[in-house]
């Protein structure tokens, strides 16, 4: 005979509240209490499903089990009648796990894939903007050559038998009370199948440890930090298993005259005083290994920019150019020859008074002076 709901069976509703359901219990718990009901086997029967339907609704993780999927929930000892063990048939709980997991990856079947490959390689800034080609050698494990990857000895595809420990599952679920845990099947690995007669060389994974080399392309443009996935090209997996990935991370060095910011280059050119003071042109490099002149108009100050069009990086996954921009550094000249000193001298003696050769320098001074007359506000 099907089971009573519990909600009817204490009386209450399907959203009531924790306090209403403990109410329930207790007046339904006193009114059939064996010791007010002696020798009566209703009243003893009636008192055990009220403890049941409260032991159950009674614990948050339990009432949304059974109000998702009703007494299934607690069959094959989910309910907590049975202490433990191993459960690999269906039905009950195991079911409701699948139903709640499978469709999410939480019970893969089948032999496991490869596992994947991290890879670091460090490249200078012009293969950065050009795009270039290194060669790799990575640790990793790949097909055995004894059995082809077969994992037998017969070098047959075929030489399997279903695993004795979860019976094909790849998984072995240990039930405890309530809760499920499930882990990968330690005898075949996940597989849910042994090796028959296995390879003396592989002991049956049908995969060995080596070194290989890969030629990976870097594409022009790429960043410090840029991940490169190579599909397949991780380790081998298993008999009928699909090779991992390998994952190449990028990192640039830094350049000694280029400064890079996205697709932009910044190259920081120092001019001597009386470059920036006279104007003139300068030639500078590109990072594609070409010359530019620049022309640097007269009176040009520290800081300044001069852009380039075009003269920048090339944008991943599309046709867009950055730019170069020239930042100008004015210098001021040290160790100066008895006659540079002089001809500064009278320079200087020039460009007294001449609010238009520095008027910046001569606004700030002439502020300085009324501060300190008196006029500080």
């Amino acid at each position: 005979m099907a089971k009573a709901d519990y909600y009817t069976t204490l009386g209450a509703a399907r959203d009531a509240s924790a306090d209403d359901l403990k109410k329930a219990y207790r007046k339904l718990a006193m009114q059939y209490h064996p010791d007010r009901n002696p020798g009566d086997a209703k009243a003893e029967a009636k008192f055990k499903e009220i403890n049941e339907a409260y032991d159950v609704l009674k614990d948050e993780q339990k009432r949304a089990a059974y109000d998702r999927f009703g007494h299934a929930a607690f069959e094959n000892g989910g309910g907590g009648q049975q202490a433990g063990g191993f459960d690999f048939g269906g039905g009950g709980l195991g079911d409701i796990f699948d139903q709640m997991f499978g469709q999410m990856g939480g019970r893969s079947r089948g032999p496991r894939g490869g596992a994947d490959i991290r890879a670091a390689v460090e490249i200078d800034l012009a293969s950065a903007f050009a795009g270039t080609k290194v060669q790799l050698r990575v640790p990793t494990r790949v097909a055995c050559e004894a059995c082809t990857g077969t994992g037998s000895e017969s070098k047959d595809p075929k030489a399997t038998e279903t695993c004795p420990t979860c019976q094909g599952a790849g998984k072995v679920r240990m039930q405890q009370g309530f809760f499920l845990v499930e882990r990968t099947c330690v005898t075949c690995s996940g597989r849910g199948q042994t090796i028959k007669n296995p390879c003396r060389i592989c002991h049956g994974a049908a995969t060995v440890q080596r070194e290989r080399t890969l030629s990976v392309q870097i594409p022009a443009g790429v960043e410090d930090g840029t991940r490169i996935r190579l599909s397949g090209e991780g380790e081998a997996g298993g008999p009928g298993a699909p090779p991992g990935d390998l994952y190449v991370h990028v990192g640039i060095r830094p350049h000694e005259i280029f400064q890079r910011d996205g697709a932009n280059v910044f190259c920081r050119v120092p001019l001597r005083m009386t470059q920036a003071a006279l104007g003139g042109e300068v030639e500078v490099p590109a990072i594609d290994g070409t010359k530019a002149r620049v022309k640097i108009p007269p009176g040009t100050q520290s800081g300044e920019q001069f852009r380039l069009r075009g003269k920048g990086f090339s944008v991943l996954r599309s046709a867009a150019r950055g730019d170069m921009y020239i930042q100008v550094a004015v210098e001021t000249p040290q160790h100066l020859t008895k006659r540079q000193r002089e001809l500064l001298e009278e320079f200087e003696s020039e460009a007294k008074g001449n609010n238009k050769g520095s008027p910046e320098s001569e606004g700030f001074f002439a502020k300085v002076k009324e501060f300190f007359e008196g006029g500080r506000s």
